[in-house]
């Protein structure tokens, strides 16, 4: 490791205050169906070209295109023709709305709906609380009936959510052997990504995605096959509703969403329902026992702040708030991917 001599601070910092920029030309490709395009065309494409198919200029479109190019979400040969663009690797897998892996709609949930509460950054940090008072004009006390304001703005955070799944929910589930258990719910299963994620995974497992009852029929129209024979749903409000028997209850990234008070309380309902032998499953983005990392975490805590009632925590916080509600022999994972995995059982 070099000395503190060999950084380039100012380059670093330069860096850091492009962040923000460097989102925003990825999100606003994605919007403006740059990567959709070249993927239909089945060949590169001039600036040109793409501006008229998207109906945008063709000088702001020939920057975002070499913009994308030094990100390396594109490719660019020069022909006696000119420049021609076309999709790397990355951007065909990861930014066409067609893919299986398709990160679009949680690009368009940051873009549209994080990026605004954020620009209240600061008065999080000085109130301690989220920001959809002024970031959207509503209550702040209702940190979910804020985020589902509209059955757009639902639809797009259901969306954005099975998007994640999608390149991750298999490494959590695998983390550990959760074959035993074949009866789960999947606590705000939402959009129901990790719950097919699961079947797939255990196929003699059914999973319950319990949810509000909004969530639910949205869910029913939108995401989840009605011939998906091992996926079921109940609606209801775990906070304030029973919550049924089960072996195994999954948990992800919901209690990163609430204080510690609120976590002990969903904890202590959820192991009075458990079957004895059961479990519970969580799954958060675990930060490192003295804080320091990793950065995406502590990125994710302070979303938490500027959107929920909630934080990121490190594996010894959750234990405890397990240990708390009555669970125990307590096992965690790292993935090494975007979260990790921890079972508490009854």
């Amino acid at each position: 490791m070099g000395s503190t001599e060999d950084l380039d601070y100012p380059q670093i910092i330069v860096q850091y205050s492009n962040g923000f920029l460097i989102s925003k030309v990825m999100f606003t490709a994605c919007e403006l169906g740059v990567f959709d395009l070249l993927l239909e065309s089945g060949r590169p494409l001039s600036s040109d070209a793409i501006a008229a198919g998207l109906g945008a200029s063709t000088m702001g479109m020939k920057r975002l295109l070499d913009a994308c190019v030094g990100l390396k979400l594109l490719a660019v040969e020069m022909t006696q023709e000119g420049a021609l663009y076309r999709n790397t690797e990355i951007s065909n897998v990861y930014l066409t709305k067609s893919s299986p892996k398709s990160q679009y709609h949680i690009m368009m949930y940051y873009s549209n709906t994080v990026y605004l509460c954020w620009q209240y950054l600061a008065d999080a940090v000085r109130e301690g609380r989220n920001q959809y008072q002024r970031a959207f004009g509503v209550s702040s006390k209702d940190p979910f009936g804020a985020m589902y304001r509209s059955e757009e703005e639902m639809l797009k955070f259901m969306a954005g959510q099975n998007s994640v799944w999608s390149i991750c929910g298999r490494d959590v589930l695998a983390a550990f052997d959760l074959s035993p258990f074949t009866q789960i719910y999947d606590l705000g299963g939402g959009g129901g990504a990790l719950a097919q994620e699961c079947v797939s995974l255990y196929p003699n497992s059914t999973v319950t995605i319990y949810d509000l009852p909004k969530v639910v029929q949205v869910a029913k129209e939108q995401f989840v096959s009605p011939e998906e024979r091992h996926i079921t749903f109940h609606e209801g409000d775990f906070f304030n509703d029973s919550i049924p028997e089960a072996e195994l209850y999954i948990l992800s990234k919901i209690l990163h969403d609430w204080d510690d008070d609120k976590c002990k309380q969903l904890l202590a309902k959820v192991y009075k329902a458990c079957k004895p032998g059961g479990g519970v499953l969580l799954v958060e983005s675990l930060l490192n026992e003295d804080k320091s990392g990793p950065v995406e975490t502590q990125l994710y805590s302070m979303n938490m702040l500027v959107q929920t009632e909630g934080k990121e925590r490190t594996a010894a916080e959750y234990s405890k708030l397990l240990e708390a509600a009555g669970f125990g022999v307590i096992q965690v994972k790292r993935t090494g991917k975007l979260y990790d995995a921890v079972l508490g059982r009854k």
